[in-house]
């Protein structure tokens, strides 16, 4: 039997903004996009007891935005955002989220070897490096696909972290940060900053 989500506070306020300010065509492609199933999240909550309910909430309503395919066509439309303003980001679904886990098999520590020692910058301290990456949960991509930055949600923080803080991993110079105490914090943030990632000028 499926363990019954909380409703969010937050969800709803947010996905307002973000639907007030898409274009058109973003808007068409979303109405496209359905909700994972309970099994689905059910996976997801094997793999991660402690996501969020705001998350699992989320996909419940879209299972993903990151060239998620659908019964009516493939979705690619920016939900999401960081402290880095000028990327907007997709959501992953479930199945992307899973897929992320058992490709990230490496810990922090294991990538960047003597480099974390020369330059400890690279990471926030909040951030324990030596647990290997799929532990954190990856829900989100931004619109280079991934390759300049990744949002994780970080159940094994170091002892000056808390659990759940949202880690913003950023290409070129490689750098994470702790950007959020919660996932909650992560749509605050956002809000607050009045949707800054989905200006005009990513839609052109």
């Amino acid at each position: 039997m499926s363990t019954p989500i909380n409703k969010s506070a937050i969800l709803e306020p947010y996905l307002a903004g973000v639907h007030a300010r898409l274009p058109q065509e973003s808007l068409d492609a979303l109405a496209l996009a359905t909700g994972a199933s309970a099994q689905q999240l059910d996976r997801l909550r094997q793999a991660y007891p402690l996501c969020p309910d705001t998350l699992l909430q989320l996909l419940s309503i879209y299972n993903g935005t990151y060239h998620e395919k659908y019964a009516g066509g493939t979705v690619s439309v920016y939900l999401l955002g960081s402290d880095a303003y000028e990327y907007p980001y997709y959501l992953s679904s479930v199945e992307q989220i899973l897929e992320d886990r058992q490709s990230r098999q490496r810990s922090i520590a294991d990538i960047y070897g003597h480099y974390l020692v020369e330059d400890p910058g690279i990471v926030d301290p909040r951030i324990d490096v030596t647990i290997q990456q799929g532990q954190r949960l990856c829900f989100s991509h931004c619109m280079n696909n991934g390759g300049s930055s990744v949002l994780y949600l970080d159940f094994n923080p170091s002892a000056s972290g808390k659990v759940g803080q949202v880690v913003r991993f950023m290409h070129d110079p490689d750098h994470y940060q702790v950007i959020a105490d919660s996932f909650d914090d992560y749509l605050q943030l956002l809000i607050d900053e009045d949707y800054g990632f989905l200006s005009e000028d990513n839609f052109e």
